[in-house]
């Protein structure tokens, strides 16, 4: 694997340019792939089926990272209109393509669970 070029690191609320930084910005944060976890298991998910599959996760961090993973175009956000209205998320392609990376985090923690006895 290249390494990036220094010119590819950029300081932070820039747009990253290395290939491992756009990933993070994508999956960073704790939750973070845990949320789109979730969202794999199903077609579609309210917020209140998240919220209940992760219920140690507070209201405002799952907020701020559904927000987060739109802006990374790995969600979308459906509002369905009426009344009462609705509002599901949806893994996009882009955030279906990141599952081999997720597993990939699930073999090396499941690994160092396992070595720490």
């Amino acid at each position: 694997m290249a390494d990036c070029p220094d010119g590819a690191l950029v300081p932070p609320g820039d747009e990253p340019r290395c290939p491992v930084d756009i990933t993070l910005a994508a999956l960073g944060g704790r939750w973070t792939p845990l949320v789109r976890r979730e969202l794999l298991r199903r077609d579609r998910a309210a917020y209140t089926e998240l919220s209940a599959a992760l219920p140690a996760l507070s209201d405002k961090v799952l907020s701020d990272r559904l927000a987060q993973l739109t802006a990374a175009g790995v969600v979308e956000r459906h509002r369905t209109p009426g009344w009462a209205a609705r509002v599901h998320y949806v893994l996009t392609d882009r955030g279906r393509a990141l599952e081999p990376v997720v597993h990939s985090m699930w073999v090396w923690g499941a690994s160092r669970r396992t070595a720490r006895g």
